[in-house]
């Protein structure tokens, strides 16, 4: 349990971090007692104001600048305000424009589609981490002469992934034996689970010839070493990211998009065990890699009713409108769901 929820904080307390949070984020101003009491409506004088602001200054939760009297939040006050918001979150997922009905079973277009909404929503980084290899099966595969020498093996997963491998053999490769293969191959891996000890059976059990066997001794990585590819990062669209920022913000925005380097520790961040029940939020300091102390992820987790084969998040500043970005990545995380579902129902 994080320090921010073993805060004990009164209702109007609650009220006015809420309020001086959303406030700050949507202007970049700091909030002030007597905008409070104005524009909040709160029924209490601007000293009670103050008085309570002193003291959420006083639990780190807010600070002022130097030059002016009004209070910011800071990233415990960010954090403490986002945990309240995963508290009270509604149960029933709200509506998100995302459709991805046409794109039938091609897991990789629905990823990329879903990251471009997500983006173009909330105009922040979105981000979604792809399934393993080890939740497909294999779908098709080809075996393709290129060379005398040389074959490329292609292995089309049931969830619409590529992979492509090219071999290279001491001896010219003779086409009857790589249409063989294919056929071969085709008839006793489709279906068949990546990684599986299945996989690898079916690859060694039948007795075939000298020939037959040293060619498939020879492509088997094709098959074998594809589950321990690296998992992928499919990322929003990022070249319209900066045109609606303001120039405060500019170097913000740009501390978000370096962070995209950095792509290992993001999916080793959502590859950390997510609760298919809560959205999460990462806020700065939460983060160990350095890189990530100046911006937020804000995420939910996809997959199948008893297992998670992803997460869908947003990237982007400390300031950023959290109630906006969970209701968004919830949104979208539902409509993978069920998109996976019928992808993987005869998976």
């Amino acid at each position: 349990m994080a320090p921010e929820q073993r805060l004990e904080l009164t209702r109007r307390q609650r009220e006015i971090l809420s309020y001086v949070v959303g406030e700050y984020v949507a202007t970049g101003q700091p909030v002030g007692s007597k905008h409070l009491v104005e524009q909040a409506r709160l029924p209490v004088s601007a000293s009670t104001v103050r008085n309570e602001l002193a003291e959420l200054e006083a639990r780190g939760l807010l600070t002022h600048p130097h030059t002016s009297a009004g209070r910011v939040p800071t990233e415990r006050g960010y954090r403490f305000y986002a945990d309240e918001l995963l508290d009270h979150n509604d149960p029933r997922v709200g509506a998100f424009p995302l459709d991805l009905s046409a794109l039938r079973r091609e897991v990789d277009s629905a990823l990329q589609v879903t990251t471009e909404m997500l983006s173009s929503v909330t105009r922040l980084l979105a981000l979604v981490s792809a399934p393993s290899l080890e939740t497909t099966t294999v779908r098709h595969v080809e075996v393709l002469v290129l060379q005398p020498q040389t074959v490329m093996v292609v292995v089309i997963t049931s969830t619409g992934r590529v992979t492509k491998q090219v071999f290279v053999f001491e001896e010219h490769v003779d086409q009857g034996l790589a249409n063989w293969a294919r056929e071969y191959l085709n008839d006793r891996l489709v279906g068949v689970r990546i990684g599986s000890a299945q996989l690898r059976r079916q690859l060694d059990d039948e007795p075939l010839s000298n020939a037959e066997r040293a060619f498939l001794d020879v492509v088997r990585p094709a098959f074998v070493e594809l589950a321990d590819a690296e998992q992928r990062l499919f990322v929003g669209d990022t070249a319209g990211l900066l045109d609606d920022v303001p120039d405060e913000d500019l170097v913000l925005y740009r501390r978000v998009l370096a962070t995209l380097e950095k792509r290992a520790a993001l999916l080793e961040i959502l590859g950390q065990t997510l609760d298919p029940r809560r959205p999460f939020v990462r806020v700065g300091g939460d983060f160990e890699h350095p890189a990530f102390h100046d911006v937020a992820l804000v995420g939910a987790s996809y997959g199948l009713t008893n297992r998670v084969l992803g997460a869908v998040s947003l990237l982007g500043p400390v300031r950023m409108d959290y109630a906006k970005a969970i209701r968004s990545v919830r949104g979208a995380a539902h409509e993978l769901s069920r998109f996976v579902e019928d992808v993987y129902e005869d998976n």
